[in-house]
């Protein structure tokens, strides 16, 4: 592989920026009682309790939140090979380590928790093996399309799909009741409320159009039709890139125009003043991807007596909806992996059954890709005392679930959402108009795919 290449790539995997759908891991004790049978890993103590020592040992990295119980429920139900996991760290930490492992040779996991982004990211740098030698093909309709299309490169499969994030609009009742504002359906019905609200007099503002947004950015972006990125892990060194089209720009142009009206705020994402405005009012909507309730609801000082429901997210055109989605998560075997049959079955079973997702789900607030899961009586039907008891996912989160396509991702994809982030906040703070940022960026990516060894259609 041509060695600049790899050296974009390699920089590319290490500044990851962690989504919030995988934010809020557990951080284990590395104190447990067995240690890792996996290739460089078998230095790493486990977390968990190893049932059987004489079983085959996975290592596996993960930094989902309460995942040592499904661990357990894994390792209780499997006689021949055993889960040893360990917290490496969150998002870039864990990335950042892995990346460490692969230019080392050594060091890495047998599987990994990757977010889905990143996928080419490493495919790229041969560190992920295709799956499809193991079966995993076997279990593709236990999947939605979108979700096993974000794990697929070409004929390859480089992941198992695990949860998801959907997207929705989270909104105030009580803020909407207070000024007489109906639930937007349309993003002109959105601009309107927007105005509404700040015509009432109302402390706060409607949303927050976060410049540092990054895939939630990108996801506003594709439900006006943008496919920013052309990559196929077959063909590693030619890449597509269009990320100046009319949708894009339509689409920044409308909330620029919201932000120079001051109808809405400009926050960064999840930093501590965004998330006090997420609950104390400021903000009477939050677009937010299935993960995003479980956010809330973990965040301190909210409103007493405020009241939240979902509702889906405002369309551009409502007689053909486009369904987008905002971060989620897999299981991916490393090609240090000793055995990679056994890792792979750890990858595709480990949260392969209902006992498993209802951890995932009660305890800590995933969004399911799992067929079986996602399409159950107990999931639609689950009540969210949050929301005062409504049906979220049957209200909003499944059918946007269904109707996501997937995305493609570039092998650089931390560099384009810098480069983004820095056009948008060109653009909120007056330098340009979208036009401009976007062909800018357009520029800027072309340029440095190039020079990293890329050839660009």
């Amino acid at each position: 592989m041509n060695t600049r290449l790899m050296a974009a790539t390699g920089l590319a995997a290490l500044g990851i920026a962690t989504l919030a759908a995988c934010s809020s891991g557990d951080d284990g004790e590395n104190g447990g009682t067995g240690e890792a049978g996996g290739n460089g890993g078998s230095d790493q103590a486990c977390t968990n309790e190893i049932v059987n020592e004489d079983a085959t040992q996975v290592l596996v990295w993960a930094w989902y939140p309460s995942f040592e119980p499904v661990v357990d429920l894994f390792n209780q139900t499997h006689d021949d090979v055993q889960v040893c996991w360990t917290n490496a760290g969150q998002g870039n930490d864990e990335y950042s380590k892995f990346s460490t492992a692969i230019e080392a040779g050594s060091g890495a996991p047998d599987v990994i928790m990757l977010e889905a982004e990143v996928l080419s990211s490493f495919t790229i740098r041969d560190a992920l093996v295709d799956l499809t030698e193991y079966g995993v093909n076997d279990i593709e309709d236990d999947y939605t399309e979108g979700a096993w299309s974000d794990v697929k490169s070409g004929e390859a499969v480089y992941a198992v799909p695990v949860d998801g994030g959907p997207m929705g609009m989270l909104y105030r009742k009580d803020i909407f009741d207070e000024y007489g504002l109906e639930v937007p359906e349309t993003w002109e019905e959105f601009s309107e409320a927007a105005q509404a609200l700040s015509d009432a007099g109302a402390p706060g503002v409607l949303a927050d159009f976060p410049t540092n947004g990054r895939a939630f950015n990108q996801a506003l972006f594709a439900q006006a039709g943008s496919t920013p990125f052309v990559y196929d892990s077959e063909n590693p060194q030619t890449i597509g890139i269009d990320v100046n089209d009319e949708g894009s720009k339509e689409v920044l142009a409308y909330w620029a125009d919201l932000v120079e009206r001051g109808l809405v705020a400009t926050d960064d994402a999840f930093a501590a003043d965004y998330n006090t405005k997420l609950v104390d009012g400021t903000y009477a909507v939050y677009i937010a991807a299935a993960w995003g309730p479980g956010y809330l609801a973990g965040l301190s000082d909210a409103d007493e007596g405020a009241e939240w429901r979902a509702a889906p997210v405002p369309q551009w055109d409502p007689a053909n909806p486009v369904q987008i989605n905002w971060g989620g998560s897999t299981f991916a075997v490393t090609s240090q992996a000793d055995d990679p049959e056994a890792a792979a079955l750890v990858a595709k079973e480990i949260f392969g059954t209902e006992e498993a997702w209802e951890i995932g789900i009660q305890e800590a607030a995933l969004f399911p890709l799992w067929r079986p899961m996602l399409e159950s009586e107990y999931f639609a039907e689950l009540e969210y005392p949050f929301f005062d008891g409504q049906q979220i996912n049957k209200d909003v989160f499944l059918e946007a679930a269904a109707g996501y396509e997937g995305f493609t991702f570039s092998p650089f994809q931390n560099y384009a959402y810098d480069q983004l982030t820095e056009e948008l906040f060109a653009v909120v703070e007056g330098e340009k108009n979208s036009d401009q940022a976007l062909d800018d960026l357009q520029a800027t990516l072309v340029q440095y795919a190039e020079t990293q060894g890329f050839t660009v259609n």
